[in-house]
């Protein structure tokens, strides 16, 4: 497995508590985003190292999430229906920047957007949504701090499965391992992937993505 490990503990001494952030793995120049799917997708993604396939349709919303307890969180550990897979996705800083400032908060917000019917239209015409979502502890509780996932549609959803992905890696074994240690009542043993602050310098993209 490619990603750096720590412990859940020791991650979270480094984490601000609460406020909105972009949380993820990161190297200088890339980032991993977290996807669950069904075998059969993960299967195809993890041999072609890209998306597609026949189980796999670009013409749904597919979500993207960097925090890995928020995509454990979505997944039950990799033990819902359809997400049993776990995929670590490596991609470039600037098309996840790109991603960012093709979003749309998936909420009106009054000091972003003029009115609502800018908003809606907004929402309608952009090819990402954006939500800010409570982050969550090892056992699913809700934090103060709020954590970003993404939904891609249309071209930049076929940019993101079939040009932009630098790697692909299933993951599934390591999350069931943490699964165990988690349930074996031993927190304090837990790993989950380092990951730090990813910085905006673009302060018209924190801005336009509700980011303070």
């Amino acid at each position: 497995m490619k990603l750096k490990t720590v412990s859940w503990k020791k991650l979270q001494e480094t984490l601000p508590k609460s406020g909105k952030h972009i949380i993820a793995q990161q190297t200088d120049d890339s980032l991993v985003v977290y996807q669950a799917f069904r075998p059969a997708i993960a299967n195809y993604a993890v041999a072609h190292q890209a998306f597609g396939g026949n189980a796999y349709n670009f013409d749904r919303m597919s979500w993207i999430k960097p925090n890995f307890l928020w995509m454990m969180y979505r997944c039950g550990w990799a033990e819902k229906e359809g997400q049993e897979r776990v995929l670590a996705i490596h991609l470039p800083k600037t098309f996840f920047e790109e991603i960012l400032s093709q979003a749309a908060l998936s909420t009106y917000k009054h000091w972003i957007y003029p009115d609502k019917a800018i908003w809606e239209e907004t929402l309608r015409t952009k090819p990402v949504r954006l939500q800010w979502d409570p982050d969550h502890d090892p056992a699913g509780n809700k934090m103060e701090r709020r954590a970003i996932q993404l939904g891609l549609k249309g071209d930049i959803l076929k940019e993101f499965g079939k040009r932009q992905v630098l790697a692909i890696e299933d993951i599934t074994d390591f999350v069931k391992e943490q699964r165990a240690v988690l349930r074996s009542g031993r927190p304090e043993d837990l790993l989950v992937p380092e990951e730090s602050l990813y910085v905006l310098q673009n302060t018209s993209l924190k801005n336009s993505i509700d980011l303070h």
